[in-house]
């Protein structure tokens, strides 16, 4: 992480902190934030957070690993998350999944060569009357079928600009 990203990170999730006179119910929000501003939890991220919350690193770390929307990783800008419950497998969510792969052109738990998207299973979205459910970033879509995923893709790609493939073509 160059000098300036944690500067910058510093200020955010101080900016974050204060609100929540540094107490540890400011870690949620400031570690959400994190997420969202930099795709991903790295360790020096961590580090400036536990000493931010004058905490130890390893609990932040702990939050960090528990939850499974914060990631160590790097992710795509929009993350797909499908949900894998037996409601939603039972209202096709496995041709949903097949056309999100063939689509993205590439498997879940995986990201776009672009860094655009990353295509993840989930545990229940609470629409289980609505299956198959599915969560781009914090955009629910319910009934979600194979013809629809190219229009909710489409509408990302517009926020963002052109998605490139595996095979470098544009989509």
């Amino acid at each position: 992480m160059l000098a300036s990203e944690k500067d910058q990170l510093r200020h955010e999730v101080t900016t974050i902190a204060k609100r929540y006179e540094f107490h540890r119910s400011g870690l949620m929000p400031a570690l959400q934030h994190v997420q969202r501003a930099y795709h991903h939890i790295s360790p020096e991220a961590m580090q400036e957070v536990a000493d931010i919350f004058q905490i130890h690193p390893a609990e932040v770390h702990g939050v960090v690993s528990f939850y499974s929307f914060l990631s160590t990783g790097r992710k795509g800008r929009f993350i797909i998350r499908l949900c894998q419950t037996i409601s939603c497998e039972m209202a096709d969510k496995k041709a949903v999944a097949v056309q999100l792969e063939n689509d993205l052109g590439i498997k879940f738990g995986e990201t776009t060569p672009d860094g655009m998207f990353t295509l993840e299973y989930t545990n229940c979205l609470g629409m289980c009357d609505q299956g198959p459910a599915m969560l781009v970033n914090d955009e629910v879509y319910t009934k979600v079928t194979p013809e629809a995923v190219a229009d909710i893709i489409e509408t990302y790609v517009k926020k963002f600009g052109a998605h490139v493939t595996h095979e470098g073509g544009e989509k």
